[in-house]
């Protein structure tokens, strides 16, 4: 009798964790094609989770995981973070993996749910409509 009530608890406890997925992440792969952080060219809010970025002669479209409405605001620049793992062997790039995040300077980091690549012409056509933007002189000079 106890050992079915302890499986019963278990199987409850279990289930119910399985209904509170976190976000699921697909991160780029090969590694170097993610965003290299000391490559950032210009950037482009275009709404509270989405902002587009160039890096070399790379596009991104990055994702945030809720509204971060304070980005691109004073003062410019946007801090990108690698998450904890990538930072301790020394690769600077967000690839749309957990633990990575975004902010600015002296502002609370919002966390990344995605990042992917995109053409020219999708990455202009959303920067069109951004209402803040910056460029590699609005970077922060140091790491993260």
């Amino acid at each position: 009798m106890k050992t079915s009530i302890f499986v019963a608890l278990a199987l409850t406890a279990t289930l119910a964790h399985a209904g509170q997925a976190g976000p699921v992440y697909t991160p780029i792969r090969p590694v170097g094609n993610c965003l290299n952080i000391n490559q950032i060219n210009d950037w482009h809010i275009v709404d509270d989770h989405t902002a587009t970025v160039r890096a070399g002669r790379m596009h991104y479209v990055v994702t945030l995981q809720a509204s971060c409405p304070l980005l691109g605001q004073s003062p410019p620049g946007l801090l990108f973070r690698p998450n904890p793992s990538n930072l301790a062997v020394g690769v600077h790039r967000i690839c749309g993996e957990e633990g990575e995040t975004v902010s600015v300077n002296r502002q609370p980091p919002c966390a990344i749910q995605s990042v992917r690549i995109v053409d020219k012409a999708e990455f202009d056509r959303l920067s069109a409509t951004a209402g803040r933007s910056g460029g590699s002189a609005n970077q922060p000079t140091t790491g993260p």
